[in-house]
């Protein structure tokens, strides 16, 4: 049975591949991910389109994982904001998950395809995401890896949903998290900081989806030209939460928008607005958001800093988190973060979550100093490319998820 071999407590009861073909005719496949290789799917008995995502254990125990949590989290969840899990099977070899299709666009494409875009569309974009993520928190769930890319139209109708995809990173809260993983610019506070987490990391990542949504430009962002130091400042910008409504980017957005965005992009996480309480504010459930045209300042930025159909740009995240890495036992001279607190040489108590200025203290100390070459940890991942900088760079061989942006510790 599809679902059966894989309930907890169960003697392992595996799949024949001939389990999976019997039942679905699987297509060419679509494209190569990090984890997974995606497929279209047809039901043969109904004849119904999904997509299929394909797992191999061989490729390791960060796959077979990141398959396994994707099933168990999926099945805990139905929200018709939420790509549904339609069926998954295991096999010796393999992990098969079926998700629904959703044949829609991407929101950027949505908005440069439109005659009239205004905040009120962003309204009712983010209105759809906050209410599926205030469902996850209800679960305890924490999406962990929300961007843009993981925000699609179900379908290509007028007026169809938003879907929210991709539950490879997410993860039941049971007490705080320690491990730190995201994409880059969606980061929170917390997370480059190496503090305990939970939730609000979704709420910072919907905050600057939304500020991307009204200005098509990323929050934080970096001119420099060495990959090192734009990494380095842009850390420090998000630690700091160091981001402007600029002219005349947001000349013509509402007070209200802006009040929301400053409300999500909190650097405190313990004052960070809840995905619930955003339901509730006037932008999203009132009459605040403007129905004022914004769409030419909007695709201007967004063709200037994503190219359309190109805009997932490769990244390189290295010496930078080498240095963020806690501190090991027996090397007094190490400097980095403890798990969301910088020792205290006087042995005075860990900041409370949320406090950041000490955090961005022992940030900058931790990058005074050029790490060895021989330490440099280079870590592959898609993310936005800094504003005003438009020239191509490598494409990703993967989806662009930073499965764990800093180093882990070695398995036993």
């Amino acid at each position: 049975m599809p679902f059966g071999c894989l309930t907890l407590g169960q003697k392992k009861d595996y799949n024949n591949p001939s389990d999976v073909a019997d039942k679905y005719d699987l297509g060419q496949i679509v494209k190569s991910e990090e984890f997974c290789e995606i497929f279209r799917a047809k039901d043969r008995n109904t004849l119904k389109m999904s997509t299929c995502k394909k797992f191999h254990k061989k490729d390791g125990r960060k796959v077979r994982k990141a398959a396994k949590n994707e099933i168990m989290i999926l099945k805990m969840v139905k929200h018709h904001n939420i790509l549904q899990l339609v069926d998954a099977f295991e096999t010796k070899k393999e992990y098969f998950l079926f998700l629904e299709l959703a044949t829609g666009r991407e929101v950027f494409d949505w908005i440069l395809d439109q005659g009239y875009y205004s905040e009120r569309d962003t309204s009712n974009v983010m209105r759809q995401v906050l209410e599926a993520v205030a469902y996850l928190h209800s679960l305890k769930i924490v999406h962990r890896n929300l961007k843009l890319e993981n925000l699609v139209y179900f379908n290509r109708l007028k007026h169809s949903k938003i879907v929210i995809s991709d539950f490879q990173l997410a993860k039941l809260e049971k007490g705080f998290i320690k491990d730190p993983c995201g994409t880059p610019e969606y980061l929170a506070p917390e997370v480059v900081g190496r503090q305990k987490y939970g939730r609000p990391v979704d709420c910072w990542a919907i905050g600057v989806i939304m500020y991307i949504l009204l200005s098509g430009n990323p929050p934080f962002y970096d001119d420099a030209d060495e990959d090192d130091d734009r990494d380095k400042n842009l850390f420090l910008k998000i630690l700091s939460g160091d981001y402007e409504f600029d002219s005349p980017y947001w000349d013509d957005i509402s007070d209200s928008a802006k009040t929301l965005v400053a409300s999500l992009m909190e650097v405190d996480q313990d004052q960070r607005l809840t995905a619930q309480e955003a339901i509730a504010h006037e932008w999203i459930s009132g009459n605040a958001a403007s129905d004022k045209n914004i769409k030419d300042g909007v695709c201007a930025q967004i063709e200037k800093n994503f190219a359309k159909a190109k805009w997932k740009k490769a990244v390189r995240v290295t010496t930078l988190m080498k240095r963020l890495r806690a501190s090991e036992p027996g090397d007094p001279g190490a400097s980095g973060l403890v798990e969301g607190a910088a020792a205290e040489p006087s042995g005075a108590p860990a900041p409370a979550a949320g406090g950041s200025n000490l955090f961005a203290a022992s940030l900058k100390a931790a990058l005074s100093e050029k790490a060895p070459e021989t330490q440099t940890a280079t870590i592959t991942a898609v993310s936005l490319p800094s504003a005003g900088r438009q020239e191509e760079q490598p494409q990703a061989p993967c989806n662009g998820d930073v499965t764990q942006v800093l180093p882990e510790k070695k398995e036993d």
